[in-house]
């Protein structure tokens, strides 16, 4: 059988929210298996095939993306359980009178990586459009780092934070 995590990667075409879960994470493996085992539910067809099918029918594609939508929330879960875990080793590493260095060095790059861009484009106003495009992109992929280190330093969101609160309050 091929792996989980192509086969999920070929099914992010059709759900892209699919690749959040399979990417940057210890529970990827057990991710891609997931969603791969609700392509293969919907189209009756194993692996590669499923992927195969659901190119082949858009109404299969509908049915997929509603099946991942009605698995989010497990999905989610297993996403966001990873990056907890991440956090309490930060705490782990303060109570033991250590700190993470590594993770100031790695925003620190990405932050001065993306500032490092914007400088480059901005100074010379003749550079030729590929360049610029191809900076550009770097500069994207840096300001996604910069934006999960804020995500994993201070939380997805106030609102999100609100949610939680909310949600704790009716249990």
């Amino acid at each position: 059988m091929a792996d989980p995590i192509s086969i999920a990667m070929g099914l992010a075409q059709f759900a892209p929210q699919v690749i959040k879960w399979i990417s940057g994470s210890d529970k990827a493996a057990e991710a891609a298996s997931k969603v791969v085992e609700i392509a293969e539910a919907v189209t009756g067809k194993q692996g590669p095939e499923a992927v195969e099918a659901l190119k082949a029918d858009p109404a299969l594609v509908l049915q997929f993306r509603q099946a991942v939508m009605a698995n989010e929330t497990e999905l989610d879960k297993a996403y966001l359980a990873d990056r907890q875990d991440a956090r309490r080793r930060d705490v782990a590493l303060a109570q033991a009178g250590r700190y993470n260095w590594r993770g100031d060095l790695l925003a620190l790059l990405a932050v001065g990586g993306l500032v490092l861009c914007v400088w480059f484009v901005a100074r010379d106003t003749e550079m030729p459009e590929r360049a610029v495009n191809a900076i550009m992109f770097v500069a994207g992929v840096l300001a996604a780092a910069v934006r999960d280190v804020y995500n994993f330093e201070f939380g997805s969101s106030r609102g999100s934070k609100s949610k939680d609160d909310v949600i704790a309050r009716f249990k």
